[in-house]
């Protein structure tokens, strides 16, 4: 077989690879949105089976000698190309598959179908002995996933690299160490200038279907494309890019809290619209695909931050939202809104913290979870030192486990490794802007007008298309000129709480 042909026959079994993957992504959303609770072991059978079904054509020998053939050829000789790349990312992706065995790979399929489920009821009862039993088949699980594919410095290495390819623990450390430096001294600051917002006005009634009405508004005015998604509701809200044309985003509502749907549906509209960025005609390749989870973070975090909470999308947004409101927001200033929306106070939930602290909510679970890896925590132990570093960081003493360790969904899913992208994404969406700003000049005025395509235009080529031609790293220096570094995240935070906050 000639290089050519090699190349063709390795690109279609890996669409055909992602068709498959793809229909275990619907039932995945069907179990978080719309499955009845008692289908959920019949759901754990069918997702071990893809699970199973996916690896085997993942780590086909076939696969491995495509690859080898293709290697040897002069179609990766430029390593810009998207031959290269793609070949590039599927030998990585080969080589992380064939290290996994087939009963783990389909046992944590199984598994954490139904620790979801019971995660789901065990954070409503705030109950941590029921979900415990799971957590511990997970974390021993992805320990055996650990030693499976190996590392060179720490366990956990090999859990981030499958979110954050080429990312090591202690760079991560090292950069997260940066960023908590500055955060502190400015969280602190703000404490100790005694000027707090109304946060009353967000506490008002909110009726959900207005909710619904006026998110789902502007996630379309952002360019989220509803011919090609919906919005749907969840415990905890995320998004799944299904395939070309098919992206499905998800929020929670709640009638006396204005941000938890609003800022909710932003985040995930900007994962959506990442998702509905990518080159369709390349699905199912690394050309197709997302860069990293840090990257699809930062698409989210940019447009329900650096966007969404910025004076001038509220100048167009405002008025619309007391004509949707009245009764909440009639009488409240576009000053006092913004204050409440941008408020800075510790808070117990992550997905409900606010700009300066919500990386110490990540940096928490960073630590957390490496010591579950290193066999240092127990799982029966983590709402301890849950607790203990919780009121270390923010002061606050937690209440109960729903306040807790049982907030988020992710190690249910057996996502051990996936937090740190959040703060990553944090920092790369600041970069990004910073340089969004700098090549499209006023924005600002853009956004005042309800006019979002351009900074959406700009992502789709900077950021979507390139696909996963680039490691995260490499996308970000190309497009800002320099590595990532936590100064762009800290000074866009100084200059957005300065004139609240006096400091």
């Amino acid at each position: 077989m000639n290089s050519h042909r090699a190349y063709d026959e390795l690109i279609r079994r890996c669409k055909e690879a992602s068709v498959l993957h793809s229909c275990a992504d619907v039932l995945g959303w069907d179990e978080r949105t719309y499955m009845p609770p008692r289908g959920s072991a019949h759901r754990a059978e069918q997702m071990a089976l893809l699970a199973r079904l996916c690896h085997e054509m993942a780590t086909a020998p076939v696969l491995g000698e495509l690859i080898a053939e293709v290697e040897r050829s002069a179609l990766v000789k430029d390593s810009d190309s998207t031959e290269a790349a793609n070949v590039r990312e599927i030998r990585r992706s080969y080589n992380r598959a064939v290290k996994l065995p087939k009963a783990l790979v389909e046992e944590l399929a199984r598994v954490t179908t139904r620790a979801q489920q019971v995660w789901q009821q065990a954070r409503k009862a705030n109950d941590f002995a029921t979900f415990l039993p799971w957590l511990e088949k997970i974390v021993a699980l992805k320990r055996e996933e650990a030693q499976a594919i190996g590392y060179s410095g720490a366990p956990y290495d090999a859990l981030l690299d499958e979110y954050e390819p080429g990312a090591t623990t202690a760079e991560v450390t090292g950069v997260f160490a940066e960023l908590r430096e500055q955060l502190v001294p400015l969280v602190a600051a703000i404490a100790a200038s005694g000027k707090r917002p109304r946060h009353d006005i967000l506490e008002r009634e909110y009726p959900i279907e207005r909710q619904k009405e006026f998110g789902q508004a502007a996630a379309a005015a952002i360019g989220f494309d509803f011919d090609a998604g919906r919005l749907d509701t969840t415990t905890h809200p995320f998004c799944s890019g299904l395939g070309p044309g098919d992206c499905r985003i998800t929020t929670r509502y709640n009638p006396r809290h204005f941000n938890e749907s609003f800022f909710g549906i932003l985040h995930e509209a900007g994962h959506g619209l990442y998702e509905q960025g990518l080159d369709a005609d390349h699905f199912g390749t690394p050309a197709g695909s997302f860069a990293s989870l840090g990257i699809h973070e930062s698409q989210s975090r940019l447009w329900e931050n650096q966007v969404g909470r910025g004076r001038p999308f509220w100048e167009h947004f405002f008025p619309r939202a007391q004509q949707a409101f009245p009764a909440a927001l009639g009488d409240v200033s576009l000053g006092d809104f913004l204050f409440a929306i941008n408020d800075v106070r510790p808070s117990f939930i992550r997905v409900e913290a606010d700009e300066a602290t919500y990386n110490l909510h990540i940096l928490l679970r960073f630590e957390l979870e490496q010591a579950l890896v290193r066999g240092d925590l127990k799982p029966a132990d983590v709402p301890g030192a849950w607790n203990e570093k919780f009121e270390k960081s923010f002061g606050l003493k937690v209440a109960d486990d729903a306040h807790g360790c049982l907030q988020d969904i992710h190690w249910s899913g057996g996502g051990i490794g996936y937090f740190p992208t959040y703060t990553l994404g944090n920092l790369y969406a600041a970069q990004l802007m910073e340089q969004a700003r700098k090549d499209l000049g006023d924005l600002n005025s853009a956004f005042r007008r309800g006019e979002f395509g351009g900074l959406k235009t700009w992502l789709n080529d900077k950021v979507h298309r390139p696909g996963r031609r680039h490691s995260a790293g490499e996308l970000c220096r190309r497009v800002t000129g320099r590595p990532l570094s936590p100064e762009s995240l800290v000074s866009y935070l100084r200059r957005k709480y300065a004139p609240f906050y006096a400091i």
